[in-house]
């Protein structure tokens, strides 16, 4: 796991989030995540979209379920998801600002402000449940794996889109890249493959599928960077965000070159994992036997 020196908590998280709101939705949009190039030809929008319908295409939704996206962003992708399957989302998001765009959307969607580590939600309430690029951000990544497993019914799908840090990562890249890039975007840890697999087999979900899907999405940063940059040379505002002393996530900026060079390196991953509650279990485990029990090693 690689883990910066300064640990961020969920306000850490949440704020950096709400600070950078106005950044996010106008360098990359309405969802806070990767874009997906199945051809290379397709726009950077068609390329966000296309992440979300290979995430449906692995939850194989039936019409009538119901859903979590743990860390739903401003709603994007739930609604998308939503609207092609015929099902209903529930979405959890701790930062505010997106709370409250995602609220606007329309449809089969309804939206939390709540912490995802203590979100409160009834037992096997869910047909399955996706995240995308948020468990990076759970400071507890076991109690992650084992809320989504509570919350999802016996043959329920998991599936997540990851940051992942590669096991065969050289000292320099994990020094200049992988620990500053965590401590940039507010991230407590970037784990590996095998670490995510650990985590979700503890918590009682079987692996189905995992693609590493890193040339495909890798394209992002260039796109995002070459937009910030042009913000940059127009729009004082940004000049002021990337160096007032008042911007708390102002280095948010040396992550996107950062980025795009541990994906060339091949230090930083990008992986889909496809995981499932078995249908049948010898037992269920409660909330409060989660409590008591060590976690896994």
């Amino acid at each position: 796991m690689i883990v910066p020196r300064s640990q961020p908590q969920s306000r850490d998280v949440s704020g950096h989030y709400d600070e950078l709101d106005r950044v996010y939705r106008e360098v990359w949009g309405e969802h806070v995540h990767h874009g997906y190039w199945r051809s290379g030809d397709e726009r950077a929008s068609e390329a966000v979209d296309a992440l979300v319908d290979l995430v449906g295409e692995r939850m194989e939704p039936e019409a009538g379920q119901h859903f979590c996206d743990i860390g739903c962003g401003y709603g994007a992708t739930a609604e998308r998801l939503a609207t092609s399957y015929d099902v209903e989302v529930t979405g959890l998001t701790i930062s505010q600002e997106q709370h409250a765009r995602a609220e606007q959307r329309t449809g089969s969607v309804r939206f939390l402000l709540r912490d995802w580590l203590h979100n409160d939600l009834a037992e096997q309430s869910f047909d399955g449940a996706y995240a995308i690029e948020s468990t990076e951000h759970m400071s507890d990544k076991e109690r992650c794996f084992a809320e989504a497993h509570r919350v999802t019914k016996p043959g329920g799908k998991l599936v997540i889109c990851a940051w992942l840090a590669s096991e065969s990562a050289r000292s320099w890249e994990i020094r200049h890249l992988l620990e500053p890039i965590c401590r940039e975007g507010q991230l407590p840890g970037m784990g590996t493959r095998e670490e995510y697999v650990d985590f979700a087999e503890c918590a009682g979900f079987e692996l189905l599928s995992f693609e590493d899907i890193s040339h495909q999405v890798r394209r992002t940063w260039d796109i995002c960077l070459l937009r910030l940059m042009k913000r940059l040379a127009t729009d004082s505002s940004y000049r002021k965000l990337v160096t007032s002393s008042e911007t708390r996530n102002r280095s948010f900026a040396l992550s996107l070159p950062r980025l795009m060079l541990a994906y060339r390196t091949g230090a930083m991953r990008y992986g889909l994992f496809t995981f499932a509650r078995p249908a049948t279990e010898p037992g269920v485990r409660g909330e409060s036997e989660l409590q008591k029990e060590a976690p896994c090693a």
